[in-house]
């Protein structure tokens, strides 16, 4: 596993790998934030943002076009995470409205609960859906 490590403007660096565009590469993601999370003292932020990448790798696994994705954990403000996952697709995710008995189609749904705020930043060759999780009590 190679991290990449960089500074940002609040002074605490980024987590960011890429990762083969398989499903195996949800779990490698989940041990990234665990990783940000406990570095940052924000071990409360883990479970949600574990769930959270897992969610937006499954996605980018099953509609991404090329061999590799890009796992990005920032730390926007001193009680927030941003966790983005960057692949070559020009085409943003749409949540689905599932039935009870749909197996999938419900990960955009959890995330937009789980987060505080989401998106996509579109880039020249792609995009990165991304989730912003706050500490509790912190505004």
């Amino acid at each position: 596993m190679t991290v990449t490590t960089t500074s940002r403007p609040t002074g605490h660096p980024g987590y960011s790998e890429t990762l083969p565009r398989e499903p195996e590469s949800a779990a490698t993601a989940r041990r990234l934030v665990r990783t940000a999370c406990a570095a940052w003292e924000l071990e409360e932020l883990t479970e949600d943002g574990a769930l959270i990448v897992s969610e937006l790798v499954s996605n980018a696994v099953q509609h991404a076009r090329r061999e590799s994705i890009r796992v990005v954990i920032d730390r926007p403000g001193v009680a927030c995470v941003r966790i983005g996952v960057v692949d070559f697709s020009k085409a943003p995710p749409v949540p689905k409205e599932s039935d009870d008995e749909d197996e999938g189609g419900r990960g955009l749904a959890l995330v937009a609960e789980l987060a505080e705020d989401w998106g996509t930043d579109t880039l020249p060759w792609g995009k990165q859906v991304w989730a912003l999780l706050r500490r509790r009590g912190d505004g």
